[in-house]
């Protein structure tokens, strides 16, 4: 897939190149995303190790409406106080979501772009405890009326996996769903050590997200699975319920950070012709860590040597970089969520669960368990939303889950006249166990 077959290039020169290189697919094109919903409306909380206050979040109008900091009541969040190594996590995730893209002329904007952020810090120094998780979602629990909070995304996770009725994160996540509350966790990314998920990603009502690779391509062929955390939980309960993609995510770099400086001044030196790029690589020399003898080298040797230093620090953007993890695929779930509210704000968390897995679309000859549902589909859902009339109730509205011998699971379609089961036990033949 060539990228300039969707972006802008600008020629300078003898030589085709851009401040901007935009080396990954952005989100709202993988996803095919309806360009009419951005979250206009909405607000989402994202409760994370620690945020910095960045312009795709601020300009042109600051749409960040609280800042919380559970172990310093009364901080402020300003881009003036010194940048900390905790701060690029929240960032990352939120910009991801809900970014207007600022700082890449809008090209790495969240699906969600004009929603409103409420952002609460769990972090003391960058270390997290099962108790600030769990009194960040009391928080947004007490909030919520007062910001709108429809959604929250939680990025993180407790240390153990332990049964939602015996896990104060668990519990806390399934109140703030009963108050209305949206929450969607990332799943966790050590599925190759064959590990589940832990609270808030084991509860039964959250939305719980696992990942894809798509190799920074758009043909579906090329897409594979990413080590997720999958499978049943210490209560029987499986997850995850959907996935996103979880590598070649765009998200900023930090501001203030020697990566970010690094990559204004690969990006500047990158943009320049030929006749200028020694010159420049000699005035940048020490912002982008050259080896003093580059400078000196063909033009050519130069382009190379940059295009590798931008490879292993994964810089797609004067500004950005490309991320993995389900800690980005919870927040592209998070934008949906948002668009799908912004489309019918009358729908309940359950309702809204039930759209997202019934148009999440799976991946043929992959681990049905790895993957739930499947890819989240941004179009259909949203669609699907905008139409919705019906308020499903809380009860029966968990992910399957293995009690007493049994699998329970709750499934709903009006239209439906007859339902089978296919699943593992049945190899998957539809038409041999009918409901």
């Amino acid at each position: 897939m060539v990228l300039e077959a969707i972006l802008k290039v600008t020629t300078c020169g003898d030589h085709e190149h851009s401040p901007n290189r935009f080396g990954v697919v952005p989100t709202h094109v993988k996803l095919d995303a309806d360009a009419n919903y951005t979250g206009k409306g909405v607000t989402i909380a994202f409760l994370d190790s620690g945020f910095y206050p960045h312009p795709d979040l601020l300009e042109p109008e600051s749409r960040i409406l609280a800042y919380q900091d559970l172990e310093e009541a009364h901080a402020l969040l300003s881009p003036h106080d010194p940048v900390e190594s905790w701060h690029w996590h929240g960032t990352q995730t939120s910009v991801a979501a809900a970014g207007n893209g600022r700082l890449s002329d809008g090209v790495y904007r969240g699906l969600a772009w004009e929603a409103q952020l409420v952002l609460v810090k769990a972090s003391r120094q960058g270390r997290i405890t099962e108790e600030n998780i769990a009194r960040g979602i009391e928080w947004v629990i007490e909030n919520r009326d007062r910001f709108n909070i429809r959604v929250l995304n939680i990025s993180l996770g407790g240390d153990e996996d332990v049964i939602c009725s015996r896990s104060i994160i668990g519990q806390a996540a399934e109140e703030a769903i009963c108050q209305g509350v949206v929450v969607v966790a990332a799943a966790g990314n050590s599925g190759a050590e064959g590990r589940h998920s832990i609270p808030p990603a084991n509860s039964p009502s959250v939305i719980t997200v696992g990942g894809y690779d798509d190799r920074n391509d758009l043909d579906p062929a090329t897409i594979d699975l990413y080590h997720s955390n999958f499978g049943p939980c210490a209560d029987g309960t499986v997850k995850p319920e959907v996935i996103a993609p979880a590598m070649w995510v765009a998200a900023p770099i930090l501001p203030g950070t020697p990566l970010y400086k690094k990559a204004e001044a690969l990006s500047r030196i990158l943009a320049a012709p030929d006749y200028e790029l020694g010159k420049l690589a000699r005035e940048l020399a020490v912002e982008a860590d050259l080896p003093a003898t580059l400078p000196k080298a063909k033009p050519a040797t130069i382009r190379a040597f940059l295009e590798s230093v931008l490879s292993r620090e994964k810089i797609i953007a004067a500004h950005y970089q490309h991320v993995d993890g389900t800690s980005f695929a919870a927040p592209i779930v998070t934008s949906i969520v948002a668009q799908m509210i912004e489309a019918n704000p009358n729908m309940s968390p359950t309702t809204v669960k039930n759209i997202l897995i019934s148009t999440a679309d799976r991946i043929a000859n992959a681990s049905v368990l790895r993957q739930g549902y499947g890819i989240v589909d941004a179009r259909q859902a949203v669609s699907l939303a905008r139409h919705e009339t019906h308020q499903l109730e809380m009860v029966g509205c968990g992910p399957p889950r293995i009690e007493n011998g049994k699998v329970l699971f709750f499934f709903h379609d009006d239209h439906a006249s007859s339902v089978t089961l296919a699943c593992d036990f049945n190899s998957w033949d539809g038409q041999r166990t009918s409901l």
